[in-house]
């Protein structure tokens, strides 16, 4: 009787998901169509945000797109408030997914989107909400109710961004014509499988490319260059190249928020010690997958003394420096 029990509860809870996938196909319309077109159109990246459930559903959205030709990366909204929005460009386009379109973190890096001037699509089940406001596309996603007995936990809506964000992909693989051999490129089989399985130390940038200053330099000359090697962070060393720490744009954005003079200080004062860092014989893919499961963007390459050899940016890995491409043979 208990597993009589158990199969129905399961039924209904499929029966309520199915459903509020069912009830999104009447919302597809204008929306939807110019939230295609601004991808499409895009000279950058999609870059995917939400937290909590929504941006485990983001992360699997930026699979689906990458494997089928649109360039994307997931930000966390909370990264993104502490530095990593240097990542986002005025040519990629911004999606948001939040059910309540009321997540405190994702209505406040919005703000800062709309300021740098990048394209807004929000994934939301409350069209009115401020998410929805701060938007130039607003797509519905909403539900008429989870599965969860208690309507509390992400279940039906969940589904639903995430329905959404596979009609988004499909909509743009007919869009660009992606083609079953394009597909192939983009799996382990194909061209992109043998690029995943190269080596950190084939990607990495190493000698006067690195961001690089010793522990006895002050705050200024490392933001210095920071600017000079534009790279948003700059890695420290002692004189045997043993690495001591990083320096972030988004830990300089902190001191001068918080008023701290560092004008006359040594770097070492400041500096995060002991980042995280990779070996060179390490994969790309499994780079990648370090990366994106630590939410970072930037890791140092070290060798067993932890002596520094180069570094590796998600940017070059996904897209936007083109490392891939240049480094390895087709």
């Amino acid at each position: 009787m208990e597993e009589d029990r158990s199969i129905l509860e399961a039924k209904e809870v499929l029966r309520i998901e199915a459903e509020s996938i069912l009830n999104l196909i009447d919302r597809i319309g204008e929306s939807f169509s110019r939230g295609v077109e601004l991808i499409y159109r895009s000279k950058g990246r999609v870059i995917v945000t939400g937290i909590g459930k929504s941006g485990l559903i983001g992360r699997k959205i930026v699979a689906t797109l990458t494997s089928t030709g649109t360039l994307a990366l997931f930000l966390h909204p909370v990264e993104g408030l502490h530095g990593d929005l240097g990542i986002v460009t005025k040519d990629d386009v911004f999606l948001a997914i939040s059910h309540s379109g009321e997540t405190t973190e994702l209505n406040m890096i919005i703000d800062s989107i709309r300021d740098i001037g990048v394209p807004r699509i929000a994934f939301t089940g409350n069209p009115s909400s401020s998410l929805a406001r701060a938007c130039d596309v607003v797509i519905d996603v909403g539900v008429a109710k989870e599965a969860c007995p208690f309507g509390l936990t992400p279940t039906s809506s969940s589904t639903a961004a995430l329905a959404m964000g596979d009609a988004l992909a499909v909509a743009l693989i007919k869009r660009r014509n992606f083609q079953e051999k394009d597909f192939y490129k983009f799996h382990p089989g194909g061209n992109l499988g043998s690029r995943l399985r190269a080596k950190v130390r084939d990607v990495m940038l190493s000698g006067v490319q690195i961001p690089r200053v010793g522990s006895h330099v002050s705050v200024l000359e490392a933001i210095r260059e920071m600017d000079e090697k534009n790279k948003g962070f700059v890695l420290v060393t002692d004189g045997d190249h043993t690495l001591l720490g990083i320096l972030t744009d988004g830990d300089i954005r902190r001191l001068v928020r918080t008023g701290t003079d560092f004008r006359n200080e040594r770097i070492g004062a400041f500096m995060t010690r002991n980042p995280k860092t990779i070996r060179e014989d390490i994969s790309v893919a499994q780079a990648i997958e370090y990366m994106q499961r630590e939410e970072i963007t930037t890791l140092a390459v070290t060798d067993a003394a932890n002596h520094l050899k180069g570094y590796i940016h998600i940017h070059d890995l996904l897209g936007r420096g083109g490392t891939l491409k240049i480094t390895l043979a087709e």
